[in-house]
């Protein structure tokens, strides 16, 4: 909660999608990580590292957060905070051709006083679907029994 705080009071325009998203929708399952899909653009990424510079003062990992990396070819950085303990964060921009940070249908959502954007559930439907991990198609499974989604191929 105190990173999604930081992210709101410096206007980082991200999305939570993955498990973390799943479970503020109440599919709850154990994940060690927040999947954030971040807007690729520098201002942007500036903003998510003043962010996390709030959230994890004095963390130098921070500054492996490079925008050269996340508005690359392969745009994904993984960011073990300094006394984090296992948890962690995915940041991406995009995941290959199938989505991106404009391209994921999003919701604003309250939690714990804090706004959270995050993926709608037919967005973590979609995302998860067809992917060649087992765990992402029994979150599909979840998702869509849950929300009685549909299956529109």
């Amino acid at each position: 909660m105190r990173v999604l705080g930081a992210l709101e009071r410096h206007a980082v325009a991200y999305v939570l999608i993955g498990a973390t998203a799943m479970g503020l929708h109440g599919v709850i399952r154990a994940t060690e990580d927040v999947d954030l899909m971040v807007e690729a653009s520098a201002v942007n990424i500036g903003r998510l590292r003043e962010a996390l510079r709030e959230a994890y003062p004095g963390d130098a990992n921070i500054d492996d957060i490079r925008d050269a990396d996340l508005l690359g070819q392969y745009p994904v950085v993984r960011y073990y905070p300094e006394g984090g303990g296992d948890l962690y964060f995915d940041i991406l921009t995009r995941l290959g051709e199938a989505a991106s940070f404009e391209t994921i249908e999003r919701q604003r959502l309250e939690v714990q006083g804090i706004g959270v954007s995050v993926a709608t559930p037919l967005a973590l439907f979609l995302l998860k679907r067809d992917t060649v991990r087992a765990i992402d198609r029994q979150d599909a499974a979840a998702l869509q029994h849950r929300f009685g989604l549909k299956d529109e191929r």
